[in-house]
């Protein structure tokens, strides 16, 4: 893979992921206690073998470049970088900012035109999968592809919310169909279950072949693609524009792979790692995921009751705390007869001190979770200060989506902002 750069789109402003995108962008959103999700395509790009990468980024990305620098450094033997590049201004590519993901390429062009790369690989930044992309190279150069994308097989009732192809007997792509719902379009982008299961993927019925925004170019069409066009997104515009006039391949995907995009989403992502045998794994020694090394002390545990639950590092939690179906995220701090429930806390940035403890206004809790109090179904963002005897959880015939006070409620989901103060005592729903 050392002819094999990577490109890593940074996204939008993440507007479906607020509040946790309010001073963050998506890649740099924690993920499964201790990590980011920039660090999964990164991760994955390692593990094939990858040691070339671009992040691009644009919207809030001060945390998410700090993290890059401190954590992914290479020696100076390897060749191996992971370089930011930020929307600018210059005197090629103008005062405007990246107006979608091709046009980011675009901007970009000349880091890709530099000598040794053959093939170009453009991931998304907010998506959770473990894929080797030496597997899909192969599939590239052995259909002698100009453009390859991962596919994921999906039932009939899932094929909405995805853009679909339509293939050939050779596995080429023929057609592509965003978002299909009437009877009539999804028979057009209809894959034969027996060519799925005849090309090592078992359908199980799945009968539609979803665009996962995974593309593998050749270099040189892709260069020409952007110079020859105005085209902002790859797969709105240059995607289906190659499909039209270049050798577009499919390759097959049939792992775990869940798109970021919404509160509801990233919740159940992080909830589905407290499985027994949970479908994406962060322990498997052959797929290892990379993230930032702190050296924090381990967690300390007093007498308190844990189920199904994760527990990451340097966490302090008191006698007497219930925790059940939750992710306890970096240096958390939960109190005496406390109970978290269905929950996802991102823990602190910092360890509180005997200052922080006696802040001169009593008002202000510590940071952390205070004694005897109660989260249900909520996303503690970083460096909350939950007081004593405190209630947040939905109350019964919970209506619409909104602002509630200090709480935000998306998708259902209640999310408490990062920072925020909650006094004592004080309460969102019933005991």
């Amino acid at each position: 893979m050392n002819d094999t750069v990577c490109l890593i789109l940074g996204g939008g402003k993440g507007t479906r992921l607020q509040p946790l995108t309010s001073y963050r962008s998506k890649p740099a959103v924690p993920l499964g206690g201790k990590y980011r999700l920039i660090d999964i395509p990164i991760s994955n790009c390692l593990n094939s073998g990858i040691r070339r990468m671009y992040l691009l980024t644009q919207f809030n990305s001060v945390s998410l470049h700090r993290h890059i620098r401190q954590t992914y450094k290479f020696d100076p033997f390897s060749g191996g970088f992971v370089e930011i590049l930020a929307a600018q201004q210059t005197n090629e590519t103008g005062t405007d900012w990246y107006q979608g993901t091709a046009d980011a390429v675009r901007k970009q062009l000349r880091y890709i035109q530099q000598p040794g790369i053959k093939y170009v690989l453009i991931l998304s930044g907010d998506q959770l999968y473990q894929m080797n992309f030496q597997d899909m190279l192969n599939t590239h150069q052995q259909s002698n592809a100009d453009v390859t994308i991962a596919a994921l097989p999906v039932e009939q009732e899932k094929a909405a919310g995805f853009g679909i192809m339509r293939l050939s007997d050779t596995g080429r792509v023929e057609g592509f169909l965003e978002k299909p719902t009437t009877q009539q379009e999804l028979d057009l982008v209809r894959t034969d279950p027996a060519w799925i299961d005849a090309h090592g993927v078992q359908s199980h019925g799945r009968q539609y072949l979803a665009s996962m925004g995974i593309y593998l170019f050749n270099r040189e069409v892709l260069v020409k693609s952007l110079e020859a066009t105005n085209y902002q997104d790859f797969g709105k515009e240059v995607f289906p524009a190659s499909i039209r006039a270049k050798r577009v391949q499919v390759h097959l995907f049939d792992g775990y792979w869940e798109d970021i995009g919404t509160i509801r989403a990233f919740y159940d992502a992080n909830l589905d790692l407290l499985d027994k045998n949970p479908a994406f794994r962060f322990d498997d020694e052959e797929a290892r995921i990379f993230t930032r090394p702190r050296y924090l002390p381990a967690s300390r545990i007093d007498g308190a009751m844990i189920k199904r639950s994760l527990i990451a590092d340097g966490c302090r939690i008191e006698a007497g705390a219930q925790i059940e179906n939750s992710l306890i995220g970096l240096r958390c701090v939960i109190g005496p007869n406390a109970t978290v429930r269905n929950s996802v806390a991102f823990g602190a940035d910092f360890y509180r001190t005997p200052e922080d403890d006696h802040t001169g206004d009593q008002a202000v809790p510590c940071v952390g979770i205070g004694a005897g109090s109660l989260i249900d179904g909520a996303i503690i963002d970083k460096d909350c200060r939950i007081g004593k005897n405190v209630v947040v959880r939905k109350p019964a015939n919970f209506g619409d989506d909104g602002e509630y006070g200090p709480l935000v409620v998306r998708d259902g989901i209640i999310v408490i902002p990062k920072g925020t103060i909650l006094p004592d005592g004080w309460t969102f729903g019933e005991p």
